[in-house]
């Protein structure tokens, strides 16, 4: 006997081309930029003052890849913990626009661009999503875009 399918709160047709979400509110530490700098990106201006004193940022600047995951634990808090996602294949762009420094905080601006049903799977819908983190001042700091695949709510629906 099939196990009941699990229902979520979102789906792929929750997610029409032009809609706009807003969500997220983390502030990041001195303590928390040296930590993740020292375990994965141990360039000198995340690791301290000084060596950030010593490069083009003038100083202790979060890195790209701290700013990436601090956007995925966002996202993730904001639906797609509560999403029927089946992950992502990629991403097409990231761009860091901004330093983000010690006691800034973060949220996010995501913008469905495209949503489309996978032909291979008809169970499966396909999002292009461009995803903006922004900082207390609404400066964009880091813009992605990428691929989301989400569970269709009605598999096989006629295409819109």
């Amino acid at each position: 006997m099939n196990a009941p399918q699990k229902t979520y709160k979102y789906y792929w047709e929750d997610f029409p081309v032009g809609k706009v979400s807003e969500f997220g509110n983390m502030t990041v530490s001195a303590e928390e930029i040296i930590d993740f700098a020292g375990k994965f990106d141990p360039q000198p201006f995340h690791l301290s003052e000084e060596g950030g004193k010593n490069s083009l940022f003038g100083g202790l600047c979060a890195s790209g890849w701290h700013t990436c995951a601090m956007a995925m634990r966002m996202m993730c808090d904001g639906y797609i913990l509560e999403s029927a996602s089946l992950g992502s294949p990629g991403l097409e762009n990231i761009r860091w626009l901004k330093p983000v420094r010690p006691g800034d905080t973060l949220h996010v601006r995501s913008v469905v661009l495209e949503a489309r049903p996978m032909d291979s799977k008809p169970h499966v819908g396909l999002l292009r999503v461009r995803t903006e983190v922004l900082n207390q001042n609404n400066e964009e700091v880091m813009q992605m875009e990428g691929y989301g695949m989400y569970r269709r709510r009605n598999p096989g629906a006629p295409k819109e």
